[in-house]
């Protein structure tokens, strides 16, 4: 009961929820067990000199839970305890000795035994602990009747108690497993930043970058937040922001070190920063393709304010600035193309796509950082091929790379409900850029994603002589004949244009549209390359 309440204190709870703990939270698990194992030695029931007690179940409890450091000092102090107040008895030396086993044991568990079975081993590691004590009773006991007859009556019981390791692991075990629940919560907080902060990353200076640090600011309750690169502090608002009227030179030494080590700073508790009224803050890199590019600095002015939800949204969000500040300088790249119908399409392309894929990337952020990271080098390079073609005819591989790039995004957000088979012959032709990718969106949205279960859609470039075809066929719901009547009469709605622009595009170069079928389950599209004409 008193583990419990305890678990539901913040200050507690935070350290229970940790995979990892510092000196300090060591110490004080092995403080809150050592306690709980005295405890037990002084609740106990006295059967013929022998204590009925519970103080295995602490000490194996705070090895499982903690590691080899808290179940060993914790299994010494409570031993030591149990020998000094019953020096001489029959029980004293067997129950000092199987409490330092108990530690012992309980180290390794932690150590060589899975998450979801140290429960079990728990409960097993306890009776086996206790069924030694019962051994060394009856080996050290004189007269040995004595031993006999304790054992007798206290043997069943306590190894049975032990049950209750069990239930203490899976208590704490139960605690843990609010940080997925807090990371899912706190992921959705970040991508709700993202997507408030996203039209000021489209050209970003100093005020766009106040106006996203106040968004920040105000939406996590902060005292004060920050952003810089490298060198300079290029937006700061909330407590302290005085100090940077003169000058935006990064002054503080956390920074610098967050800047240069590439690792997050946490300060719960400091008085010694460089101004007296921050109490806490944690400062997180920016990257870039693995290089630090800058930092996202949130201050409070109370103490021990960075909570592990914190932390994680923390995490999360500037991840996902990283991004967007990269897609930003692409951005930049985009506006100096000098194709008017390439760039229109680009930007009809990239702000519905950009949601998408950073929903996707939210989504994994907590539960596969690896496959947030390969997420977020595919929307880069999806979103930089976009940006930065200058020319309208290109190498058909590289069209298909970001086609891929793009298709990797989708299928992470989608898992098994997207199929997608590649039929590629080995020819070397230029296409106008930009004009896969829209049929095989348009074959997902519209064809895949509008029936149930798995859908395939299947990208073939195929010799045919004289012409290159190249189809996308999907398995989905089928565009409707009105549909494919509009595409060819020009009159789509503004809010559906890809497909069109798509058809008027090859129309234009090649003097033939897009050839649209309706199949029985799906949708056929293809159009035709003459090699002559390349």
């Amino acid at each position: 009961m008193c583990l419990f309440v305890l678990t539901r204190l913040p200050r507690f709870k935070e350290i229970f929820q940790k995979g990892t703990y510092a000196p300090q939270e060591l110490a004080i698990a092995t403080t809150i067990f050592s306690l709980f194992a005295i405890f037990g030695t002084y609740s106990g029931i006295n059967v013929e000199g022998s204590l009925v007690n519970v103080r295995i179940i602490a000490i194996v409890s705070g090895g499982i839970l903690f590691g080899p450091w808290v179940g060993l000092i914790t299994g010494i102090i409570s031993g030591v305890h149990r020998f000094l107040i019953d020096i001489g008895g029959v029980t004293s030396l067997p129950c000092l000795i199987t409490s330092i086993t108990a530690g012992i044991v309980s180290g390794v568990i932690y150590r060589r035994t899975s998450g979801e079975r140290r429960w079990m081993a728990g409960i097993l590691a306890g009776m086996a602990c206790e069924a030694l004590t019962m051994l060394l009773i009856l080996v050290m006991a004189q007269p040995s009747s004595l031993g006999v007859d304790i054992v007798s009556k206290i043997a069943f019981p306590m190894i049975m108690s032990q049950i209750s390791v069990g239930l203490i692991v899976m208590l704490v075990q139960s605690v843990e497993g609010e940080k997925e629940r807090i990371a899912a919560k706190q992921s959705k907080l970040a991508l709700d930043i993202a997507n408030k902060t996203l039209p000021y990353f489209r050209n970003i200076n100093p005020e766009s970058l106040r106006t996203i640090c106040e968004i920040i600011k105000e939406d996590i309750g902060a005292d004060a937040v920050a952003i810089s690169d490298t060198r300079l502090i290029l937006a700061y608002v909330g407590v302290g922001e005085e100090d940077y009227t003169t000058t935006n030179e990064i002054i503080s030494e956390e920074t610098k070190v967050t800047l240069s080590s590439g690792e997050i700073t946490i300060r719960n508790d400091d008085s010694d920063y460089v101004n007296p009224e921050i109490k806490s803050l944690i400062i997180i890199p920016l990257k870039e393709k693995g290089e630090v590019t800058g930092a996202l600095k949130i201050y409070y002015t109370r103490a021990h304010k960075i909570t592990y939800s914190l932390q994680a949204m923390a995490v999360g969000l500037s991840q996902m600035i990283s991004t967007l500040m990269e897609v930003s300088r692409v951005e930049g790249i985009k506006e100096m193309a000098n194709k008017a119908e390439l760039k229109a399409l680009q930007t009809s392309i990239n702000p519905h796509f950009l949601f998408n894929a950073l929903n996707a990337i939210a989504s994994s952020i907590r539960i596969n950082p690896d496959k947030a990271r390969e997420l977020i080098v595919n929307l880069s390079g999806y979103m930089r091929y976009n940006l930065e073609l200058t020319d309208e005819f290109i190498d058909i591989k590289r069209e298909l790379q970001q086609v891929q790039q793009y298709v990797e995004i989708e299928k992470a957000r989608f898992g098994s409900r997207l199929n997608v088979l590649y039929d590629i012959d080995e020819i070397q032709v230029r296409i106008p850029s930009l004009i896969i990718q829209p049929l095989v969106e348009n074959a997902i949205i519209h064809g895949i994603l509008k029936v149930r279960g798995t859908g395939t859609v299947t990208i073939s470039v195929k010799d045919q002589g004289d012409n290159i075809r190249v189809g996308i066929r999907d398995t989905g719901a089928g565009i409707s004949e009105e549909t494919i009547e509009k595409v060819y009469a020009g009159d789509m709605p503004e809010n559906k244009i890809g497909l069109f622009n798509v058809h008027q595009r090859v129309k234009l170069i090649y003097g033939t549209g897009l050839t649209i079928q309706r199949l029985d389950k799906g949708t056929n599209i293809y159009f035709d390359v003459k090699k002559e004409g390349l």
